[in-house]
């Protein structure tokens, strides 16, 4: 299919079934054609669930740079429904990381703060505790640890974390979440819960 022949005056305004077939057969051009029709809807929706201009922006941006290899078939609805669907869904998937994310700072905080009535038993409980976590995050990946590191021991968010190890954030999502997951379940193997 020949995108410059859809856009062409005679041939009228190319379709969403046109340019999405298009951008399927490598005609970059049409994504930026689906982004000026449906990217005003992409970032409304994902602002309104997630409540953050920069997240609303990054879920966009990773909205239409995907778009290629979504499932999207045409003959079961329109481009637009599905680009809303697959957004709200998306940006509650990013929620529910955050909290999952927000989850384990709580723990892990929980196990590094030493309460001032300890017993001994109890303190010794705890060190042994910190330093499970400690052997634990020694056997993810480097870029895991550092990951973790920077963001449960000196707090910073994912969008630092990527501007300080000059990173994509999507890859400090990913290595967030897989180390998170891989912690998790060393310290069930050790712990047994």
């Amino acid at each position: 299919m020949d995108f410059d022949r859809l856009t062409s005056a005679d041939a009228g305004a190319p379709t969403d079934t046109d340019l999405w077939l298009a951008l399927k057969t490598g005609q970059t051009d049409a994504l930026g054609s689906l982004y000026d029709r449906h990217g005003g809807l992409v970032y409304g929706i994902a602002l309104k669930v997630l409540g953050h201009t920069q997240e609303a922006e990054d879920l966009t941006q990773d909205i239409f740079v995907k778009l290629p290899s979504t499932a999207y078939a045409p003959q079961r609805g329109s481009l637009r429904t599905f680009l809303a669907i697959l957004t709200r869904s998306r940006a509650i998937d990013r929620l529910r990381s955050r909290q999952v994310a927000r989850a384990a700072v709580e723990r892990l905080q929980s196990i590094h703060t030493v309460p001032a009535a300890q017993t001994p038993e109890q303190a010794l409980a705890q060190a042994e505790r910190a330093q499970d976590i400690q052997t634990a995050l020694a056997q993810l990946s480097e870029s895991q640890q550092k990951i973790l590191r920077l963001a449960y021991y000196e707090g910073l968010s994912q969008v630092t974390i990527a501007e300080q190890l000059d990173t994509p954030l999507g890859t400090v999502k990913t290595h967030s979440r897989r180390g998170l997951l891989r912690l998790r379940q060393l310290l069930q193997e050790r712990w047994g819960n």
